[in-house]
């Protein structure tokens, strides 16, 4: 009997190799997985980069202030030294740093800042002259655009003028 050859094995019924599943179908899985990551670092070395070229740079020089006219700079300094205290009397948070701010820029020596007593909530806001010199109050109200001004002396504070902030009483630009 003559032998016959051994039949070939075809390409479909060939032995996978092990872990490969779907064939072609897993490749692109593989493929796209690994330029998710490749993405994913790249935007990290970026990120990296820009956090360092920032850290070295040079901080870009601000611009200059306008200088104030000179009626402007007589208007807004205070005659002599006037200490004043400023109180926020609304729920509003950071409103008594916002004021501070102001008169300190105007030349006021802001001396103590912060909440009014319980049970002080006024509507309208108010600047109080404690030892008498009605102007330097006056001047206080006049710089942050509040109108009443009143007389309360108490001779145990330490400073010319309070400031009760009240809800009326906005930040100016």
């Amino acid at each position: 009997m003559p032998r016959s050859r051994p039949k070939r094995a075809s390409a479909a019924s060939a032995p996978r190799a092990r872990g490969a599943r779907g064939g072609a179908k897993a490749s692109r899985w593989q493929t796209l997985g690994l330029f998710v990551t490749l993405l994913a670092v790249a935007a990290l070395v970026g990120s990296l980069a820009w956090g360092v070229w920032e850290h070295f740079r040079p901080p870009a020089a601000p611009a200059p202030a306008p200088a104030p006219s000179e009626s402007t700079r007589r208007a807004a300094a205070p005659a002599g030294r006037v200490r004043v205290q400023v109180l926020n009397a609304t729920p509003t948070h950071g409103l008594a740093r916002q004021a501070t701010d102001v008169l300190r820029d105007r030349g006021y020596d802001v001396l103590e800042m912060g909440n009014a007593p319980r049970g002080t909530n006024p509507a309208v806001s108010v600047v109080y002259d404690r030892v008498g010199n009605l102007e330097a109050a006056r001047g206080v109200g006049q710089a942050l655009g509040i109108a009443r001004v009143e007389t309360r002396r108490d001779a145990s504070l330490l400073l010319e003028v309070t400031v009760v902030l009240g809800s009326d009483w906005k930040p100016q630009p």
